[in-house]
């Protein structure tokens, strides 16, 4: 009876461990979804500010260039794409704010909001990556394997970077 009991124990802490990954693994996913339609919107207003008027046409070749990068980057190349655009943009912004229209200027400002977006975004995944790396380290998790196939989940060098 007793034997019983703790095997049932067991099984029950390790069925409540696999759940517990299964949920912290999709809440890297969801967080991972969210960061890349905000980055992706990034890139598509770089390319409507690369396309305004007020951006002269060597640095709207070099935006054009960046937001296409970003967008198109594999999972490999994303962190230097993305940190290529936010130079690029970083070089725009700080030499094209004053010469904008009120247009260019509503684009400029949905920008910065949605870079504050980015950064919340940003600190989300980073936490999700980091609980679901400090629960797989555990040695129930990887003696019994109960993380299966699925990769360990990893954060990117443009995410430590001040967007």
């Amino acid at each position: 009876m007793t034997i019983a009991l703790i095997v049932l124990l067991t099984l029950w802490y390790l069925s409540f461990l696999a759940t517990r990954l299964d949920r912290l693994h999709h809440r890297v996913e969801t967080s991972w979804a969210n960061l890349d339609g905000l980055l992706q919107r990034r890139a598509a207003i770089a390319l409507e500010i690369a396309h305004s008027e007020f951006v002269d046409p060597a640095s709207s070749l070099l935006l054009t260039s960046a937001a296409y990068q970003a967008r198109e980057a594999s999972v490999e190349d994303r962190s230097a794409a993305e940190m290529a655009l936010s130079g690029s943009l970083a070089l725009l912004i700080v030499d094209g704010q004053s010469h904008a229209n009120i247009a260019e200027q509503a684009l400029l400002g949905e920008l910065a909001a949605l870079t504050a977006k980015i950064e919340i975004a940003i600190a989300i995944h980073t936490d999700a990556v980091s609980s679901t790396q400090a629960v797989r380290a555990k040695f129930a998790i990887r003696f019994f394997r109960l993380a299966g196939t699925a990769p360990l989940p990893v954060t990117y060098e443009f995410e430590s970077d001040a967007l």
